[in-house]
C-alpha cells in the first residue's frame, strides 16, 4: 500500500507540475475564448492532481505508511512545506474563477487577459520550485528553524 501511495504522490506532484507549466506557456495578453476554455480545462486538471495530492499526502503524513507520523508532525520544514502547498492552492483561486467565467459565450471572442492572472501563475511556479527543497531538507530530518 505505501508503495502505491508514494506512486499515487509523485504522479500527481507531475501533473500538477506540467500543467500549471502548460497554463504559463499557452497564457497570453490576449486570447480567444475557446483558448480560455482550453486553459480551464488544463486547470481543472491541475485542481484534481492537486486534491490528490492533499489526500495521498495526508494519507501518508496521518496514515502510519513509511515514516511515523511523529517524524512529519514535529518538523517545522513539514509544516513550510505544507503552508506553501496551501499558498500555492489558495493563489491559484484567482486563475480559476477567470478561466470558468471568461470562458463562457462565442468561441472567438477576444479577451485581454489581467495581469494579475500572469503574476498569479508565476507565483504559483516560484513557489512550487521551493516544495521539492524542503522537501529534500525534510526527509533528511532537516529542520530550518
Amino acid at each position: 500500500m505505501e508503495i502505491l501511495l508514494r506512486y499515487l504522490h509523485f504522479i500527481s506532484v507531475i501533473t500538477l507540475s506540467g500543467t500549471l507549466i502548460a497554463e504559463f506557456f499557452l497564457l497570453k495578453s490576449s486570447l480567444e475564448k475557446k483558448e480560455i476554455r482550453l486553459l480551464g480545462q488544463i486547470d481543472a486538471v491541475y485542481g484534481i492532481s492537486a486534491l490528490i495530492l492533499l489526500g495521498v499526502g495526508l494519507t501518508l503524513w496521518l496514515g502510519g505508511y513509511g515514516k511515523p507520523t511523529e517524524f512529519y508532525s514535529e518538523n517545522p520544514t513539514f509544516h513550510l512545506k505544507l503552508g506553501l502547498f496551501v499558498l500555492i492552492g489558495l493563489i491559484s483561486i484567482y486563475p480559476t474563477v477567470f478561466f470558468i467565467k471568461q470562458g463562457k459565450g462565442d468561441a472567438t471572442e477576444i479577451v485581454k487577459i489581467p495581469s494579475l492572472v500572469h503574476w498569479s501563475l508565476r507565483a504559483e511556479l516560484i513557489l512550487l520550485a521551493l516544495i521539492p527543497l524542503f522537501a529534500g531538507l525534510m526527509a533528511k530530518g532537516i529542520r530550518i528553524f
